[in-house]
């Protein structure tokens, strides 16, 4: 198959687009949704999960291989590139002899070197296409070995998909974005194309605009956006995927900026959404931490005990400051932070 890049000639000049239902779950199913995805500008790949590697067991995990008949059948129909996830190198073998086009490493693999050099192994001499998910926690040196596994496998076409972290405090998303990280793996990689997952990052329908745009902001090539024909009845992840309708609507609206237009700076661009996500995980870690000090408010109350301990704060403040220290932050800058942290929690506890 022709290259990423060359294939930005079927986008018309603007993202690539690779769309397509978490979960393979019908012949009917698939071949709807590949029939109604035709004509979205971009449009590259049809994507569909065929082994889910659910978290708990009990949840539906794919069709398997059977859904690989119906993903050639959808090709066959709309000339349609396919796409699907890959785990395990028996994944890799059955994707392969069906004539898959593009495969995926996913963030539950590409933690385990081992699987990911097996895999290698397997696609090693292939025409496929491979793109390698980042793993599920922020670890850029996991993320990198993961694609310098394949290069080394002599694997030719790559290309990375961020779908976000599995940090401490993601909310408001599924999974925190961190696209510092996204952006210095482009830096390690100028000659990759990166592409975005917003469903995975945004875990709802109403932040994937919002998670697509910023994307295209940091100069990534192309999205990976969940459509089913009917997402309220998936059986994998309802929240997140799009209507078909939903999607083209989605896609009309985002806006390919480039580096000479305007002025616009993409390096400037990624330091103000390193900027973003961190203050988003400080607004996250303050919330929790102002719940903890109504449920200690509580337990002061039941013991009649007086919101504010000064032998406590100043143990905390002194705490704070020498930890502050280490990391080489101003005294005075952490002094005045935790005495409004203080105040608040002061409140909270009534």
């Amino acid at each position: 198959m022709s290259g990423f890049f060359e294939c930005r000639q079927d986008a018309g000049g603007g993202p690539l687009l690779i769309a397509g239902p978490c979960a393979a779950e019908s012949r009917e199913q698939v071949l709807q949704t590949a029939m109604a995805l035709q004509g979205i500008p971009g449009l590259f790949a049809f994507r569909a999960g065929l082994w889910k590697p659910r978290t708990r067991p009990g949840a539906f995990e794919g069709v398997g291989k059977k859904g690989l008949a119906w993903l050639q059948e959808a090709r066959e129909r709309t000339g349609l590139r396919l796409a699907v996830e890959i785990a395990v190198p028996a994944h890799a073998e059955a994707c392969l002899k069906a004539g898959i086009d593009i495969m995926w490493i996913g963030a539950r693999t590409v933690v385990s070197p081992f699987v990911v050099d097996d895999i290698a192994g397997v696609l090693s001499g292939s025409k496929a296409c491979i793109m390698v998910k980042n793993p599920l926690n922020p670890d850029a040196g996991l993320w990198t070995g993961g694609v310098e596994r394949l290069q080394q496998a002599g694997i030719g076409e790559l290309a990375m998909v961020h779908r976000g972290f599995d940090a401490f405090s993601s909310h408001p998303y599924r999974n925190a974005p961190l696209w510092e990280i996204a952006m210095e793996m482009q830096q390690r990689f100028p000659g990759l194309p990166m592409l975005c997952d917003p469903s995975h990052i945004g875990g709802s329908r109403s932040m994937l605009a919002e998670i697509a745009q910023k994307a295209l902001d940091l100069g990534m090539q192309g999205l990976m956006i969940e459509t089913h024909i009917d997402p309220g009845q998936a059986l994998t992840d309802q929240a997140q995927q799009l209507s078909p309708g939903e999607l083209r609507s989605l896609t009309g609206r985002l806006q390919v900026k480039k580096a000479d237009a305007g002025g616009f700076d993409t390096t400037l661009e990624s330091y103000r959404a390193a900027i973003d996500g961190i203050d988003e995980q400080l607004l996250g870690l303050l919330a929790r931490r102002m719940k903890v000090s109504e449920l200690i408010g509580l337990y002061k109350k039941e013991r009649r005990l007086a919101p504010y301990q000064p032998g406590r704060w100043a143990a905390l403040l002194e705490n704070r400051l020498e930890k502050g220290s280490r990391l080489h932050l101003d005294n005075d800058f952490v002094t005045k932070l935790f005495n409004l942290i203080h105040l608040g929690s002061l409140k909270k506890q009534g």
